[in-house]
């Protein structure tokens, strides 16, 4: 069973209904026992860095997520879920991430004929035998809704990039922790195909 943390944070319906398209047993859930006992767990969300870290204490979430991600279990942050596996963020000054992976949060500068958020498709530049990419073309096209994008402290980390404004770190791999700040659950095939790539890990498929 693959957990889905609910923490408020909303989009979780979206990544539910992909999985499901996929034929995968999921459950939104913010049961600690049900998400330490998961097959695999998704951290999903759109909304605030400091308002998600926040629900995440409250519910008693932060500690299993961390555990989750030291036992081996793999872990998928998607959009606000990517950045909260970090340490900080310009987003929510002083308020400590879950400092799974090494990295901050930083605002896209301003720069002319560039809106803020970046909202749009954008294609990835991939690094070569990326996990999560197996099986995709060469630049394919991912949805990114954000105004803060990541700088991870360890660019071996960093499993795909975009261009817009500046170079966003757009997904990161290490170990059995993944991250991707675009939206798999809104990019159409490409985006499936992530999912799919992350729901097989440890399957023949992916050996």
């Amino acid at each position: 069973m693959i957990a889905i943390i609910d923490y408020d944070a909303g989009n979780l319906k979206s990544v539910e209904k992909a999985l499901q398209h996929l034929g995968e047993e999921c459950k939104i859930t913010r049961d600690v026992e049900e998400i330490a006992t998961a097959e695999k767990v998704i951290l999903p969300g759109v909304g605030a860095f400091q308002d998600a870290m926040e629900k995440l204490e409250k519910y008693q979430l932060a500690d299993v997520t961390r555990e989750v991600a030291r036992k081996g279990t793999p872990l998928l942050g998607i959009c606000l879920g990517l950045q909260l596996l970090f340490e900080s963020s310009e987003e929510g000054p002083g308020v400590q991430g879950l400092g799974i992976l090494p990295g901050r949060i930083v605002a896209f500068p301003k720069k002319e004929g560039f809106k803020i958020p970046h909202m749009g498709w954008n294609s990835l530049k991939i690094k070569p035998r990326a996990t999560l990419f197996r099986g995709l073309g060469e630049e394919p096209y991912v949805y990114f809704v954000h105004s803060y994008y990541l700088e991870a402290a360890e660019l071996e980390d960093v499993a795909a990039t975009t261009d817009y404004i500046t170079t966003v770190h757009a997904s990161v791999e290490r170990g059995n922790v993944y991250g991707c700040q675009f939206h798999p659950e809104k990019s159409g095939d490409v985006g499936l195909q992530i999912l799919r790539n992350f729901c097989q890990l440890g399957s023949d498929c992916l050996s």
